[in-house]
Parts: structure tokens; C-alpha cells; sequence
């Protein structure tokens, strides 16, 4: 009975396909650059400080990042960085907006399997429009009931999402590479989580709460195992 869902969420960047390399590369970029220029590269605790503040007003996503990294390098510079430098930092973010978007091993047959049993949705963080043009040239959205794109992955947001499919957090799981935005928020809103853990999700997604009090959270080497999860999850329930 794999109807013991209602909903299957599945988060996307780092999840289905691959994101967080872009930025990785997108940082080196930058400290070769400010290397060029002769000042001491910014270390990533550095930008990610600017890009934390940040999230209030610009949200996540490439644009966001690469705004963060202009205002790193003023202040890096104390303005003296001149207009063409920062012209290279608006070429990288028009060349992560325009990558091709690599989708993970096993993903599209499990979507398959899933799609057949359940409803699945796409919630996901960023850009409204670069979210969507990599979900069109994933191939992927006919798996999906509905894309989510949402400003923030809180309880709030998880909640009004349930709310408008008619169904209860314990008829709900979420699939995620961020503790923080894909797994804390649905355990503690009483619905079910698997962490899919990615080496190079972003500092910070990650999270020190401790989930051994949360007999709904879940932890797979790979998305290739969550069929097998959530049947044996089925069983347990009948």
C-alpha cells in the first residue's frame, strides 16, 4: 500500500540535479580574480557572511550570489574595483544561469515509479525564472502534480503548501539534501523527511539540531534507495 502518502515533496538543486558546483567553481572565479587584482583572496566564510545577509532582500539563487560577490569586492577593494573587473563577475552569472542542468543517477526512474503511486511536487528555493527553465530542460516536470517555487522552505511555507492540497503533515514526505530547508521544518511540523545527503550542499543548509528525537526522519546513501524506503514504510503501516 504505497498510498501511506498523500504528497511526496522533493526539493531540486542538489537533490535532483546538480547546482552547488556552479557556486564552488563561481568562488574560485572570484578569488582569481581578486588575485589578479592584486588583493588577498576573500575566503568562502567571507562571501558567505554577505550572501547571508543577503537573503532578505535578494532571496537565494544566482543573481543573489553574484550581487554578493559584487558587494564583496567593493568592500574588499574599498570601491577601488573597477567597472570592467565587475563586468566579470556579470559574465559568470550569466554563464550559471545558462548551464546545462545535469540530473543525478537513478532520478527519473524513481520519479517514474513514485509518479505512479503518489502525488509528487517540486518545492524549491530561487530564482522564478531560472528554477523553471531548469525544470523544462530537466525533463522532469510531467512527473510532477505541481512546481512549488517558493521564497523560503520554513513550516509556514510547508504548511500553506498542505493546505491548499487538502493534506495532513503525517500524509506528507519531504526529500531533501538541506537539513535545514528540506528536513527540520517537515519533521517539526510532525510530517515525514529522508535526507539525501550531497558533499557539497551549501554551509548554510546544514544544521546542528540533533534529529535523533524524530522517528520520521530518514537517511539514504542515494535516491536510488527511496523506493525500497517508502514501501517498507507502507508495510509498516498496515
Amino acid at each position: 500500500m504505497m498510498g501511506s502518502f498523500d504528497l511526496i515533496g522533493f526539493d531540486a538543486d542538489d537533490t535532483l540535479w546538480q547546482n552547488e558546483a556552479l557556486y564552488v567553481a563561481g568562488r574560485e572565479r572570484f578569488r582569481e580574480l581578486m588575485n589578479r587584482l592584486g588583493y588577498p583572496p576573500p575566503t568562502d566564510e567571507v562571501v558567505n557572511e554577505v550572501e547571508i545577509h543577503n537573503l532578505p532582500y535578494y532571496g537565494y539563487g544566482v543573481m543573489s550570489f553574484v550581487l554578493s560577490l559584487v558587494e564583496t569586492a567593493i568592500i574588499e577593494t574599498q570601491g577601488q574595483i573597477s567597472g570592467n573587473d565587475l563586468r566579470e563577475l556579470i559574465d559568470l552569472g550569466k554563464e550559471m544561469l545558462s548551464a546545462q542542468v545535469e540530473v543525478f543517477e537513478h532520478v527519473e526512474p524513481v520519479l517514474q515509479t513514485l509518479a505512479s503511486q503518489s502525488s509528487l511536487l517540486l518545492i524549491t528555493k530561487g530564482d522564478l525564472n531560472h528554477q523553471l527553465s531548469k525544470v523544462s530542460q530537466s525533463g522532469l516536470e510531467p512527473y510532477f502534480k505541481s512546481v512549488e517555487i517558493v521564497h523560503a522552505k520554513t513550516q509556514k511555507v510547508y504548511a500553506g503548501i498542505l493546505s491548499r492540497w487538502g493534506t495532513s503533515a503525517d500524509r506528507f514526505l519531504m526529500v531533501g539534501n538541506s537539513l535545514r530547508s528540506d528536513i527540520l521544518p517537515v519533521l517539526e511540523m510532525g510530517g515525514w523527511a529522508v535526507y539525501i545527503p550531497n558533499p557539497l550542499t551549501w554551509t548554510h543548509e546544514q544544521s546542528n539540531v540533533s534529529l535523533e528525537n524524530f522517528p520520521r526522519f530518514f537517511q539514504l546513501e542515494d535516491l536510488g534507495q527511496l523506493p525500497d524506503l517508502i514501501a517498507r514504510l507502507s508495510r509498516s503501516k498496515e
